[in-house]
Formats: C-alpha cells, sequence, structure tokens
C-alpha cells in the first residue's frame, strides 16, 4: 500500500559513490546523523544510484533508508517496497551479448538480487576489487533470471554501443572501466518520478545530492539539485548549490545551507 504525503515535508535524493559515501565506500558520521535528522523533520530520504540493491543494503540499514531508485531508475522501492522495475527483453540481451563479445569486451548481468558476468577480464578484476565485490562468471545468466541494468565494459567511448541500440539500450560512464546500461528512456529521473508519482509526493520541494554524469537527469528532475565539491563539472553547472566535498562533510553542510536539518 503506497502511503500519501501528508507526512513529508520534502524529498531528498542521495547518489552513493562519490555522494553519500565516502572514498572508501562508508558512510560518514556526520551523513549519517544528517539523515536521521532528516527523517526527525518529516523529510524522506531516498537513495538514487547506479548501483543495484542487493549491493547497498548495508548502507540502507546503515542509515535507515528504506526508499530506493537503484540501477539509475531500473528499480524502484518505496518504504521497503517493490514499485517499479523496466526489465530488458531476452532477446535483446543476446544480442548486446553476441555484439560485446565481437568488441571483446565484458559484460555484467544485474538484477535486484545478484549479477554475474559474462567473462572475466583486467577491467572486470579491476571494477570489482574497487567494489570491494566478488564476482562471478556464468555467461548464461540472463537467460533464467529478470535482467534489469547492465554494465558493459568498454573503456574508451559509447559511440558503438549508442549508434547501434538506439532506442533500445541507454549507455551512460558512470566509472572509466565501464557502462552503465538500461532499457532505452530509463533514467535516475525515471525511478524518480515513480516515486514521486506513485508516493503521492509530486507537490512536496525535491532535493538531489550528486557528483557524476549519470546525476544529470536527476539533476533535471528535482527542483533543488546539489552537486559535491568533488563533483563532474558538468554536474557543478547544473547545481544550485556546490557543498563540500565527500570526504569533507559535504552532505551535511548542503543540508543545513537549505535548512533541511
Amino acid at each position: 500500500m503506497i502511503g500519501g504525503n501528508c507526512v513529508y515535508q520534502a524529498v531528498v535524493f542521495f547518489d552513493l559513490d562519490g555522494t553519500l559515501m565516502r572514498d572508501d565506500k562508508t558512510v560518514a558520521p556526520s551523513s549519517i546523523q544528517a539523515i536521521q535528522q532528516l527523517k526527525a523533520n518529516h523529510i524522506l530520504p531516498v537513495i538514487a544510484t547506479g548501483r543495484n540493491v542487493f549491493e547497498v543494503r548495508d548502507i540502507m540499514q546503515q542509515t535507515g533508508i528504506d526508499s530506493i531508485v537503484s540501477a539509475n531508475g531500473s528499480y524502484v522501492a518505496y518504504q521497503g517496497h517493490f514499485l517499479s522495475a523496466h526489465e530488458l527483453d531476452k532477446d535483446l540481451l543476446a544480442d548486446v551479448t553476441h555484439f560485446a563479445n565481437r568488441q571483446q569486451h565484458a559484460l555484467a548481468y544485474y538484477n535486484n538480487a545478484g549479477f554475474a558476468l559474462s567473462h572475466r577480464d583486467a577491467l572486470t578484476v579491476d571494477n570489482y576489487q574497487t567494489l570491494h565485490q566478488t564476482a562471478t562468471v556464468d555467461p548464461q545468466f540472463y537467460q533464467h533470471r529478470h535482467i534489469n541494468f547492465l554494465l558493459t565494459f568498454d573503456p574508451l567511448n559509447a559511440s558503438q554501443y549508442a549508434r547501434r541500440y538506439r532506442g533500445r539500450l541507454h549507455f551512460v560512464r558512470n566509472n572509466p572501466r565501464a557502462l552503465d546500461t538500461m532499457q532505452w528512456g530509463v533514467s535516475k529521473a525515471v525511478g524518480i518520478r515513480d516515486i514521486l508519482t506513485k508516493a503521492h509526493l509530486t507537490t512536496v520541494p525535491t532535493y538531489a545530492f550528486g557528483d557524476q554524469l549519470n546525476d544529470i537527469e536527476m539533476f533535471r528532475m528535482v527542483q533543488t539539485p546539489i552537486a559535491m565539491g568533488n563533483g563532474h563539472p558538468r554536474v557543478k553547472r547544473l547545481a544550485a548549490y556546490v557543498t563540500a566535498d565527500n570526504m569533507h562533510d559535504g552532505i551535511a553542510q548542503g543540508l543545513k545551507h537549505f535548512d533541511l536539518i
């Protein structure tokens, strides 16, 4: 049952990597305290991340946040309950797998519960060491599971994929090793719209904290975008305010600047 908006004075969306999370993938005590204060002030905190739900359950538990726009809008939950998902077509997954294999690029197939690699290479090893995750190889993973998100391990540019899959897949550079890959038209903004519409929150003020290119759609969706001091220059240019970086209490500073805590 989706609740109404009567208890919330505002909604604040938080990106994770480089934003709510510090460089060591932990959340600063000042940020945890700020989120608890937000909730006490009847303001809804929502995680909005390129990561999938299974990757961030510890962060959700640690912060007490139970609403999430995950996989760049591909899977959304509100107050701990499933809200929406954008599943990728099996024939399309087979085609992109074949194409990536021809380019000698690895794919990672994701859903809200887990993931697997098409194959392992230097880029995938580096990526999952950085994320402190263990990656298994299962080239058939997508054939018998719902898949709503891919990582396409192309270190150069998205142009060849963007041309081939225009109208079918959406690619966003979120790290130097791989492309976030979603159903065409899906972004953090789509997931945010799902929460605001289905939870009857379209009339409350909206804020968002972010730092990278996959946050641009989110920034354009909310009323008040807030960029981290460590953010990409394009993201900073879209921001109503640039706060301190993710290593120096940027979350708490930004929330205080707008009198949210």
